[in-house]
């Protein structure tokens, strides 16, 4: 198992178990293993991130969840909510902001429970209401710096439906300058110019699911 954190669009993957995917990653000659958490381990590593010819990263540790608490010791944590929104035509919602297709998300406020902080953020950014959550799709990780601080992002995203009679108010306070419903034929504009976070939470959402043989 694994979780895969960006640092930009270069991708660290925390696992304790280095299995066909994670192979070839590091077959890449830019990728960089580890397998220790030691605190010099984890910024050696962090220091090569930032090298252009830096490809990714695999830190493994037979104790995924020890290996993801010390990792994030290194940063400051912050934790969103957000939702990928489909309305009655299985068209899915996307805001752009910052010159990027985006989804809707935002941080949760403190003593809010996740699923509240995801509709909530999601009326405030889209002007939607009446949205119904269905089920939680998974998590996304990715690490920013801003004023001077290390930031480790955990955003949790849901399965959010509504009408699409709706009127969409960008949240210009918060630089989004339009909003889209998109069909899923014409998602790859939208892919174009995303983030590979929102790329792989998209992934997770369309991809079917596997029954077991």
């Amino acid at each position: 198992m694994f979780i895969k954190v960006y640092f930009g669009d270069k991708p660290v993957y925390l696992c304790d178990k280095i299995d066909g995917e994670l192979q070839e990653v590091l077959h890449h000659p830019d990728a960089i293993l580890i397998d220790e958490i030691s605190s010099a381990a984890i910024n050696s590593l962090l220091h090569e991130i930032v090298k252009e010819k830096f490809h990714a990263g695999v830190l493994f540790h037979e104790d995924l969840d020890k290996l993801i608490k010390k990792f994030i010791k290194h940063f400051q944590l912050i934790e969103a909510a957000g939702g990928i929104v489909q309305n009655e035509k299985n068209q899915l919602l996307f805001i752009y902001r910052l010159d990027k297709w985006d989804l809707p998300k935002g941080k949760i406020e403190k003593g809010e429970g996740i699923e509240t902080a995801a509709l909530r953020e999601i009326e405030e950014e889209t002007g939607l209401t009446h949205l119904t959550i269905k089920n939680k799709i998974g998590e996304t990780y990715h690490t920013y710096n801003a004023f001077g601080k290390h930031y480790f992002k955990i955003t949790h995203w849901f399965n959010v439906t509504c009408s699409s009679n709706q009127i969409l108010v960008p949240q210009t306070a918060e630089n989004i300058e339009e909003i889209k419903w998109f069909t899923k034929k014409d998602l790859p504009i939208a892919l174009g110019n995303t983030y590979p976070s929102i790329k792989d939470i998209l992934h997770q959402f369309l991809s079917p699911i596997k029954k077991p043989s």
